[in-house]
């Protein structure tokens, strides 16, 4: 018994021991609460983005326009009091009244069906928390509302949650929400106006008055009859309010001038936070202002040149070594759309996907002059018996690996694809970032759909020795305090030996001084680059996706609903001109330099049309080996060369032809 009785104060002792550094714990926390709530005193401060090079440049919520209390009518005061706390002017912050009727209803019906938050609990969760369901939250967002209440007066609290509440397309207060639906202040507002901007509280998205207008209006009818039950309009006025003409202006977004990147990273702070919008938070940014003015102007220019009436683009920059993003346009104009095709849309890849089965093959073991050969001789694939065709019918039947990356070969990728098996090529495009690939037969010429941002971060593992990397557009967020709340480091995976992301870096470069890229160094781009062009079907799409030592950068083209672009319309002539006109732009700020050599990687000088060892006569070119490569031993025969090379050939030819026939008797 004494045992037991000891045991049980020893663990005692323990229990009050967790509960004193819980309660230290919880104390020390309410501290932190109740600091950031008095600051609310001074007024709430803006979140702001600084760019690359630390520069102030944008605020969270830019659309927000404060006003003081006395510029909100008094109607739509009213109007949001009415229909979201009725009991705003009488309880302390939380309703125990509308949290027990709440719950009574609730567990009377499946699921959520009515939620029981205080203007002041909205409000808190607004500036300090997330909008993520949990009971820790919701204590906390109580706490919080007990801290405002004790600090701020009933009217500091309705101005500071007209001013920062979420309304609809990305508009945050009443005063940016009046002049961008109706055109006007919020002090000129009717009832039946402010009616139908109070409603929108409740659904931002679901009742955005540009997209469900009928919705957002049969809303406003509730709030005018909460407003008649709480006293603060007559029968009369309710009716004539209902029976007035709304008239919406047309929706048109904000921003003009580095709107896609603004809104990419604003997305991708609320991706993070949950919806927060904490007061005076630093967000530090890779984008480089720079390279996006460079971007924006090189898209628009291109645009211009193609001149086709609807016509979009987008446009991403990377640092191939972190990922960091340091350009992104996301299409023609914000102001007109603001659906960021960079990142939103999903487009095939064409031939701008064909890099990574060529690297599939040289992982396994392949060399850049292994021969494909029996191409022109290809059996249908797939159960739809689907058989690739090249643009031109005049292509060879045997084509080595780094000649058919130049000259794009459909054939050649497909049976690529085929001898290896599509899963090896989709497990290196998926370590690359490329997911939900097709395991189909035409996934080889980019049947699958991709992202800008994805596939420009996946060419990063070519450049980057064989590492790819997850883009990032923010590195870190600093609170109020200057501690720092998220810090995002460099996330990179080994997919491909450094020896084979050389030798992709070295084809790709023959594709832009000799392929289906050469227009590059046309248009002035000088300085060592790889790259490759893509062209779906009919011309939907024109992609070029491309790299320097210091930045990769894609280029996508087209419309937003897929139709032909127009004739012709190759990635080279559509999408590559404003790939070159960017990259030397981006010359000037991320100076480009020759891709370093690894170790493991041999050079040899071959012929440049046979791909076998030079003799006299031959146009040479540099090509690299891994180790495990079978380099050509045999002179080329395509040129004629010195007597003696003409001899050795000779003499190489009788000894293979007598090794052959010996092979033959021993089988």
């Amino acid at each position: 018994m004494l045992g037991v009785l000891r045991a049980l104060r020893g663990r005692a002792r323990w229990l009050v021991l967790l509960l004193a550094v819980v309660g230290l714990g919880l104390l020390v926390e309410l501290g932190r609460e109740a600091v950031a709530v008095h600051a609310l005193t001074r007024g709430v401060g803006d979140t702001w983005f600084h760019a690359a090079d630390g520069r102030r440049w944008f605020r969270l919520d830019a659309t927000r326009h404060d006003v003081p209390i006395a510029e909100i009518p008094r109607s739509l005061q009213q109007a949001f009091v009415a229909v979201e706390d009725h009991r705003f002017f009488r309880h302390p912050g939380v309703d125990p009244i509308a949290v027990a009727r709440a719950t009574w209803r609730n567990l009377r019906s499946p699921g959520t069906v009515e939620g029981a938050s205080t203007i002041t609990q909205q409000l808190a969760r607004t500036i300090f928390l997330s909008n993520k369901r949990s009971y820790l939250r919701k204590g906390r967002e109580a706490v919080l509302s007990l801290l405002i209440e004790a600090e701020l007066s009933k009217e500091q609290i309705l101005e500071l949650y007209l001013n920062r509440i979420y309304l609809s397309a990305g508009v945050y207060g009443v005063e940016a929400m009046a002049e961008r639906v109706f055109g006007k202040h919020a002090r000129q507002l009717t009832l039946a106006e402010s009616a139908l901007i109070a409603g929108l509280a409740r659904s931002p998205a679901g009742l955005s008055p540009w997209s469900n207008f009928d919705g957002a209006r049969r809303r406003s009818h509730v709030v005018l009859a909460r407003m008649r039950d709480s006293g603060f309009i007559t029968a009369d006025e309710e009716a004539a309010a209902k029976q007035a003409r709304l008239v919406v202006r047309p929706y048109t977004s904000d921003g003009g001038r580095h709107g896609y990147a603004q809104a990419f990273l604003r997305q991708q702070f609320r991706d993070e936070f949950g919806g927060d919008h904490p007061p005076d938070w630093r967000v530090d940014t890779t984008i480089d202002l720079r390279l996006q003015d460079a971007a924006e102007a090189a898209v628009t220019r291109g645009l211009a040149r193609l001149k086709r009436p609807g016509l979009q683009a987008a446009l991403v920059a990377l640092d191939p070594k972190t990922g960091d993003v340091l350009a992104i346009v996301g299409g023609r104009d914000y102001a007109r759309s603001a659906f960021n095709r960079a990142t939103r849309s999903r487009r095939q890849p064409g031939s701008a996907f064909k890099p990574f089965v060529f690297a599939a093959a040289l992982d396994s073991g392949m060399s850049p002059v292994s021969e494909l050969t029996d191409l022109d001789d290809l059996p249908p694939q797939g159960p739809d018996e689907w058989t690739p065709k090249n643009v031109h019918d005049d292509a060879p039947p045997v084509l080595t690996l780094r000649t058919a990356l130049v000259e794009s070969n459909n054939r050649a990728a497909a049976a690529l694809q085929r001898e290896l098996g599509a899963r090896r090529v989709i497990r290196l495009a998926s370590g690359a970032g490329l997911d939900d690939l097709p395991d189909v037969p035409s996934l080889a010429l980019g049947t699958g759909v991709v992202s800008p941002l994805a596939l420009t971060a996946a060419y990063a593992v070519f450049p980057n020795g064989g590492l790819a990397v997850r883009p990032r557009g923010i590195l870190r967020v600093l609170d109020e305090s200057g501690s720092v709340a998220s810090q995002h480091d460099v996330e990179s995976e080994r997919v491909l030996s450094a020896p084979v992301a050389f030798q992709m870096v070295s084809m790709l470069g023959d594709v832009i001084d000799h392929g289906t890229g050469a227009d590059a160094r046309r248009l002035g781009v000088r300085f060592p680059a790889g790259g490759k062009t893509g062209t779906t079907d009919d011309f939907k799409d024109a992609w070029f996706v491309g790299f320097s030592s210091s930045i990769v950068v894609g280029v996508w083209v087209g419309l937003d609903q897929p139709e032909t672009i127009g004739r012709e319309a190759y990635g080279a002539r559509a999408a590559l001109p404003i790939w070159a006109d960017f990259m030397q732009q981006a010359a000037k700020v991320r100076t480009p330099g020759a891709f370093r050599r690894p170790a493991g990687v041999r050079a040899t000088s071959l012929c440049a049309i046979s791909h076998h060892q030079p003799v006299d006569g031959c146009p040479l070119y540099t090509e690299y080996f891994k180790d495990g490569d079978d380099i050509p031993e045999g002179l080329c025969t395509l040129h004629e060369g010195t007597m003696k090379q003409r001899f050795v050939r000779v003499v190489e030819s009788i000894t293979s032809a007598i090794g052959a026939k010996i092979r033959g008797i021993f089988r």
